[in-house]
C-alpha cells in the first residue's frame, strides 16, 4: 500500500497542553515538528487556512522534515470564500485595502491587484516545500454557502486556474454537491474535469454542512480521506475557543478496522493515499492515526 497516514497540525494548543504526545523537553517549535516527523510521514498545515505563511516560515519546515516527508497545505480562508479579518494580512497589504467598516473582508470586498498579490504571495511561499519535494496536496475547504451551481463552479475553477502547477485537494461543506446520486455523479465528473482531488469526509451526517463519505477516486495519483470525528452534538457549536471543541472525537477501534477496509479498497484505484485526522482534542488524532495504521498493517 502507499498510504500516508498524518494529522492536522502538530502543535495545537489542546495537543501540547495535554502532554501525551510529546516527551519531556520536546518544547521548542522546531524540536516538535522533528519529533512528529519522526512518529508519521504525513501532516496537514491548518495554520495556513487562518494566516498565510512566509517563505522563511517554509523554508523552515522544509529544513526541519525527514526527506521522504509530506506535508498538505491548506490553502488560505480568504481564497475559499471564508470571511477574513484584515489583520491577519501582512502589512502592507492592510495599508492598501481601501477604507472599509467592515469588521472582515471577502474576496470580492478586495481590489483586483491585491487579490492577485496575495495569491501570488500564496504561490511563493509554497515554493521551499515543491523544491524539496515535499508538498503534497493543497487543500481547499469551502464554506457552506458554496453551493452547486454556476458560482460555485466558477469559483471552484478561479481557484484551480489560480494554484497552476500544484495538485489541488478539494472538499465542500454544502449538502447540494451531494444531495442525490445525480448531484455525486455530476460533482465527481467536475471534480475529474478539473484534476483535483475528490476529498472523501468522514464527519457528522444530518446538517446543511455535512457531506456523506463518499469513497471515490478523482485524481490519477492521489485519494484523500479527511476525519473529522462523528460527533454531531459539537458539530455546529457555537462560540467555540478552540477548533478542537467542534472536532472532539475519539474513533472506537471497530470505527477504525472498520475504516481501514474503505482506505485499503480506495488505495488500490490510487498510487498515494493521504489519511488526515482533524480530531484535535489532545492528542486523539495522533493515538487514532496510530491505530489505523496498525489495522491497515495486519
Amino acid at each position: 500500500m502507499t498510504v500516508l497516514i498524518g494529522t492536522a497540525s502538530w502543535s495545537s494548543k489542546t495537543l501540547v497542553d495535554s502532554a501525551r504526545f510529546y516527551p519531556p523537553g520536546v518544547t521548542s517549535a522546531e524540536a516538535r515538528l522533528r519529533y512528529y516527523a519522526s512518529r508519521f510521514p504525513l501532516v496537514e498545515v491548518d495554520s495556513s487556512y487562518y494566516a498565510m505563511p512566509t517563505p522563511a516560515t517554509v523554508q523552515l519546515w522544509a529544513e526541519r522534515t525527514p526527506d521522504d516527508f509530506t506535508m498538505n497545505v491548506k490553502a488560505f480562508r480568504l481564497f475559499t470564500g471564508h470571511p477574513t479579518s484584515p489583520t491577519v494580512l501582512a502589512k502592507d497589504i492592510r495599508a492598501a485595502l481601501p477604507p472599509s467598516r467592515k469588521a472582515n473582508l471577502y474576496l470580492r470586498d478586495v481590489p483586483a491587484e491585491i487579490v492577485d498579490e496575495l495569491w501570488r504571495r500564496f504561490v511563493e511561499a509554497l515554493a521551499p516545500l515543491r523544491a524539496s519535494n515535499k508538498l503534497g496536496l493543497v487543500h481547499f475547504q469551502f464554506p457552506p454557502w458554496l453551493l452547486r451551481n454556476a458560482e460555485g463552479h466558477d469559483h471552484v475553477r478561479m481557484c484551480v486556474d489560480r494554484m497552476a502547477g500544484h495538485t489541488l485537494s478539494v472538499e465542500f461543506r454544502q449538502q447540494s454537491w451531494f444531495a442525490d446520486a445525480q448531484a455525486c455523479r455530476s460533482t465527481l465528473a467536475f471534480e475529474r474535469e478539473l484534476g483535483v482531488v475528490h476529498t472523501v469526509v468522514d464527519g457528522p451526517q444530518g446538517f446543511a454542512n455535512s457531506v456523506p463519505a463518499l469513497w471515490e477516486v478523482t485524481h490519477p495519483n492521489h485519494a484523500l480521506l479527511r476525519l473529522h470525528g462523528r460527533n454531531s452534538e459539537t458539530w455546529n457549536i457555537k462560540g467555540a475557543s478552540d477548533s478542537s471543541e467542534r472536532f472532539n472525537y475519539d474513533y472506537p477501534e471497530a470505527e477504525l478496522s472498520e475504516l481501514a477496509q474503505n482506505v485499503k479498497r480506495i488505495d488500490a484505484q490510487a498510487l498515494a493515499t493521504h489519511v488526515v485526522f482533524n480530531n484535535n482534542m489532545e492528542d486523539q488524532g495522533q493515538r487514532n492515526a496510530a491505530s489505523l495504521s496498525a489495522f491497515l498493517k495486519s
